[in-house]
Parts: structure tokens; sequence; C-alpha cells
């Protein structure tokens, strides 16, 4: 019969049974398996060869409960509709298991799941929770802080007015003033306004700032329509129903889009409902730069989120949970495309 120490299907290995193993204290592997331990190199490659030979799996919520640290993350997410989710995703994934972040991905697209996802999240002891979505209102929000069990609850691509969140977002008055400029530099002066979902302490600034920019620069509110979700086929409908019908001359010139998914939408029933040209007919903007916005089909002037060096900083705001006043906005570029 075979060592039980070389069959791991027939008994349970310890860290005891790897500190013997590898001829190290048992502190030793314990060390070896967490985050920012201090251990020697020599000691590192002792301990994960034993652990490997024996089959070792260290108990990851035992050791979270003994250090008061879990390093794993909740995300919670709820338009997978917009397309720039996915590239968030992929980005965040991606550098949180790089720094050795595990992650808890929740499907909250129904607004009730919300609540109970908070609630598994703090017994699943995670040290933070993150929303990337457009559901998170006050409520959602004042509850989850009322009944927290993790250390930060963190707003992503999206500024919170809620002083106990941290938020982390690109400048929405800065990137949209800066559409603004390039809409009244290249000569348009009948704009619709397509704005997303709105929420009252979460959300997007971008309607208001080009809106206000309008009225201080021609005396008049822009003409707006909202789309209750950032989903293309959305968007299409609204921006049909908006424009039908409707005599050339009393048709906007230019739809600045809150964002790509909604100008994606948007595009694809001037062009193959209403028979439009873009631009020559009625140009798009947006705002996200997704992968799409490039595509020849699109070619969309938009506005790029710096993703990669929020989430950076999103790693540092995690590795410091006792830091204040945390909350950052970022600057992007503008991207000019054929569309406007």
């Amino acid at each position: 019969m075979p060592d039980d120490k070389k069959a791991p299907y027939m008994a349970n290995i310890t860290a005891d049974d790897v500190a013997d193993e590898a001829g190290v204290s048992r502190w030793t592997v314990n060390r070896a398996f967490r985050k920012d331990a201090s251990i020697s190199p020599k000691s590192l490659e002792k301990v994960r060869a034993a652990a490997e030979r024996l089959g070792y799996v260290p108990d990851l919520r035992a050791a979270s409960l003994a250090s008061d640290r879990s390093n794993l993350v909740a995300l919670l997410i709820d338009d997978f509709a917009n397309p720039h989710k996915l590239v968030m995703m992929e980005r965040l994934t991606r550098i949180l298991r790089r720094e050795g972040w595990d992650i808890l991905l929740v499907n909250t697209l129904d607004r009730a799941d919300v609540g109970h996802a908070l609630l598994n999240a703090g017994q699943r002891r995670v040290d933070a929770v993150i929303l990337i979505g457009a559901q998170f209102d006050d409520d959602v929000l004042e509850a989850a802080l009322h009944a927290r069990r993790f250390r930060k609850l963190i707003i992503f691509a999206r500024s919170s007015r809620n002083p106990n969140t941290i938020s982390i977002a690109v400048d929405d008055i800065e990137a949209m003033n800066k559409i603004a400029n390039y809409v009244n530099e290249r000569g348009y002066r009948r704009p619709m306004f397509v704005a997303g979902p709105r929420t009252s302490s979460a959300h997007l600034l971008r309607k208001e700032t080009f809106v206000e920019y309008w009225r201080q620069h021609f005396g008049s509110a822009p003409e707006t329509v909202q789309v209750s979700a950032y989903d293309p086929a959305l968007a299409s409908d609204v921006v049909e129903n908006a424009l039908s019908g409707r005599n050339p001359s009393m048709l906007p010139d230019i739809l600045v889009c809150e964002n790509d998914s909604l100008a994606i939408g948007a595009t694809d029933v001037i062009r193959h409902k209403l028979g439009l040209r873009i631009p020559e007919d009625i140009a798009i903007t947006g705002f996200d730069d997704v992968p799409q916005a490039g595509n020849p089909n699109y070619n969309l002037t938009t506005y790029r989120q710096p993703l990669t060096e929020m989430v950076e900083y999103l790693v540092r705001v995690l590795a410091n949970p006792d830091q204040t006043n945390l909350d950052r906005l970022f600057t992007g570029e503008l991207v000019s495309r054929r569309s406007a």
C-alpha cells in the first residue's frame, strides 16, 4: 500500500505534512502561501515543491480567519448588454489576479438580487465589494453600508456622492466638456443627447455637463432622449421613435451618446432603418472606446477611459485598508474617428 503522504486521495494533507516533507517549520509553510509574506526564495521553493509532491492545497478560509484578510473581492455587475462592462471585467479580473486577489463574480441583473449578493459577500468575508453597473441607487448603497461586513464598498467607473463609498471613475465633467468643445468646433448646432438610466447618488455626470455647456454657449438646452439600459437594441428603438417621420430640417445634426453602447444602437438604426448617412446626415459620438468603436462599421468618435490606470489604482486602494480620502477621478482622451 502506498505511503499516505504520497497518496492525497487517501488522506487529508496538512501543513504539518508539508513541513516534514520540506524540512521546515509549519510557520514557514503558512508564510509560503500568504501574499507578500517574508520568506526566503530557497525556503519558498522547498515548500512549494513539497506541496506539489503531496498534493497539498492550503485552507485559505482558515488563513483568512487568522489574518483577518481574505484577499477575496466581490465584483457585482448588472448591465451585461453593455460591451464596455466586458472590457472592465477583463481588465479587473486580470490585474486583480496578477496581484494575488481572488474574485467572486456576481450577476445582479435583477435589482432585487443586489441586497442578497451584498449579504452573501459579507458572509464570505470578502475584503471589498466592487460595484460596476447602473442599478446601485441610494437604497441599495445604504442597505449595504448599514449591514456590511467588508472593509470597502467601491463604486468603479461612476462618481458616487455617498461619503461612505470609494469612487474610482473618469472625470465626466472634464470629458464631456472636451466632447462638447469638439461638437461645437466642428459646427454642429442641433445636437440630441442620448442618455442612459438615471440613479441619484452613483451616476454619470455626462448629460448634465453637456446640457450646461450648450446652455452657456448657445442660450438653449439641447434635445435629449433617455434609454432605460445601456443596451444597443433599446437605444435603437428609442432613437428610431425619436427621429422617425421628421422633416430632414428638423433632424439633429449630431447624436451625443452617453456611452458607446448607445452610440452603436443609434448607428445601426440611422443607417439601416432610417436610411441616413453618418456623418453626412447625422453625426454620432460615444464614450468609452469599446473594441467595436474602432471597427470600420462604426468608426466611432468617442472618449477613451484609462481603465488600466484606474484598476492599478484600485489595487493600491485594496492594499491600504485603513487609508482615507481614496476617491479619485481620472482623465482619458478624446479619440476622433469618421462618425463625427
